[in-house]
């Protein structure tokens, strides 16, 4: 399997296991830290944080849109809701995987913005000595 579908499948995967709401698998689909942002800021969290997140936030993603930036970062575009709103919230989430685990998931409110930061991450990326994105 290529890389760029093992970042595919973690991330089909980590669709799968925040919307069942399955803790256990939770802890298991993300790297240790995980790199995550939201209303509190962008930073790295542990696998049992980010499986308490998704009870606490109640979130549902939908996957509407894929768009691979790399072999191992992939821009989702989603429709999002969560418990306490009636209509879904369209967002695009910027995704790096690596061994079969998330090990980033960095939510923004556009597709436009999602793809900004990838492509400027992959370039970032590619010119760090032995990193690859």
């Amino acid at each position: 399997m290529s890389a760029h579908e093992e970042t595919q499948r973690a991330v089909a995967r980590w669709h799968e296991i925040v919307n069942a709401a399955d803790l256990d698998a939770a802890r298991e689909a993300v790297s240790d830290p995980i790199v995550v942002n939201g209303p509190k800021g962008a930073g790295p969290v542990s696998p049992a944080e980010f499986a308490e997140w998704i009870t606490r936030s109640g979130i549902h993603l939908s996957p509407r849109s894929y768009h691979p930036v790399s072999e191992h970062v992939l821009v989702v575009e989603q429709d999002a809701r969560w418990p306490q709103d009636g209509a879904a919230t369209r967002v695009a989430t910027v995704f790096r995987a690596h061994g079969g685990r998330v090990s980033a998931a960095l939510r923004f409110p556009t597709l436009a913005e999602a793809l900004e930061f990838a492509f400027l991450y992959r370039e970032l990326a590619v010119t760090e000595p032995g990193t690859a994105a």
